[in-house]
């Protein structure tokens, strides 16, 4: 719930304000909220932290997944952005940190230094249209030509500048096929172009969470620090116990989550339409002991392809407390925002055990690579 606090300000700083509000396409009260938020995080009283052996930053955050991630592989996050006001308030709420807004107007100096780069870019079409005609010209066609206008190329520009000593970057499971392959492969040529060593894996959540979630993992380490000849294996720990959706279930969940009588009817004759044209679509009754389907941003919408069945009541959306349990967040994490906004965000974050896994491997070669280089100094001084 939101809370209402009238403010007064004199005339010069309303209309700086209203400036502000109309070039950032925000509203007043989004820009007050996050002014707020970020005076409040800059005079916090800092306490004393622990060590940390790496440091990462969290681009693309969502709603900070990967950032738990990361954290429960030892890592401490310096820097924080993601775009979407939403998505920032549960940041916030969860973390005590504002993230960073428009990537793309962020200046890749401005970022603090960090080992570990991490983001979930989102895939936009990669257009490698007018490289044969810039080569034609003589012109160069680096990687800044080839991702000039994509989000990912933000992700290069900082590589670049910061050069950390590793990377992880998640996305959909179809990537590799976008545009026939050949949006993978841009990717792949602009961080070889950057000398980082690849490693890309599509990993399935399912072990870790009762849901099938495939999603591409790519992994990439800086050979101008390491050299050519490293070596990485998606080489996971599974849970004993695989989850099942009986374990992410809420004891008493409230009637508003129950399909309306109209809706259920249009979710059967809408899968019975499709079945007899041989198509695939249609809604999923999750079974209690075994996995659900993919849940994504559109849940929101129906709820059509996770839903819980009922006895003598039509089928029900999962809450959000349990989209948050489906894609491994703990109890502890906040929800604050309203349903329709969390099953956005929840839809669109990632299997976090899945990811805290794969960080620990990232770290553990990273702590590998450096006591050897250690080693080698150490040897060299003696000599």
């Amino acid at each position: 719930m939101a809370k209402q606090v009238h403010i007064r300000v004199d005339d010069a700083i309303y209309e700086e304000l209203s400036e502000y509000s109309a070039l950032s396409g925000q509203s007043m009260q989004d820009c007050l909220s996050v002014a707020i938020r970020q005076l409040l995080i800059k005079n916090k009283v800092e306490t004393p932290c622990k060590e940390y052996s790496y440091t990462f930053i969290d681009l693309f955050a969502g709603i900070g997944g990967m950032r738990i991630a990361f954290e429960r592989a030892g890592g401490h996050c310096v820097y924080s952005n993601e775009w979407n006001k939403y998505s920032q308030k549960t940041y916030f709420a969860n973390f005590g940190e504002q993230p960073d807004g428009d990537i793309t107007k962020v200046n890749a100096a401005d970022i603090p230094d960090h080992d570990i780069l991490v983001a979930g870019f989102p895939c936009q079409p990669f257009s490698i249209a007018g490289v044969s005609k810039k080569q034609s010209l003589g012109r160069a066609t680096g990687f800044e030509d080839k991702t000039q206008g994509t989000l990912f190329f933000d992700v290069c520009r900082i590589l670049k500048a910061k050069r950390p000593k590793a990377f992880m970057l998640e996305n959909v499971k179809n990537l590799c096929s976008h545009d026939k392959g050949r949006t993978f492969k841009v990717i792949q040529e602009s961080l070889a172009e950057l000398n980082y060593k690849i490693f890309f894996r599509i990993l399935d959540g399912k072990n870790y969470v009762p849901q099938h979630r495939e999603r591409i993992v790519i992994i990439g380490f800086d050979m101008e620090r390491y050299g050519k000849n490293v070596e990485f294996d998606f080489d996971l720990t599974l849970p004993e116990k695989a989850p099942v959706i009986r374990d992410i279930l809420e004891p008493d969940v409230s009637d508003k989550y129950t399909l309306s009588d109209k809706l259920w009817a249009y979710l059967q004759n809408y899968a019975a339409k499709h079945k007899a044209a041989g198509n695939g679509f249609g809604y999923g009754i999750a079974p209690l002991d075994g996995i659900s389907r993919t849940i994504s941003a559109r849940y929101y919408k129906d709820g059509s392809e996770i839903l819980i069945a009922q006895e003598g009541k039509n089928p029900r959306r999962l809450t959000p407390r349990e989209c948050a349990r489906l894609q491994g967040f703990p109890d502890s994490f906040k929800i604050p925002v309203s349903d329709t906004q969390a099953y956005k965000q929840f839809g669109n974050s990632v299997v976090v055990p899945l990811m805290a896994e794969v960080a620990k491997l990232v770290v553990k070669k990273l702590e590998e690579m450096d006591s050897a280089m250690n080693s080698h100094k150490v040897e060299g001084m003696v000599g």
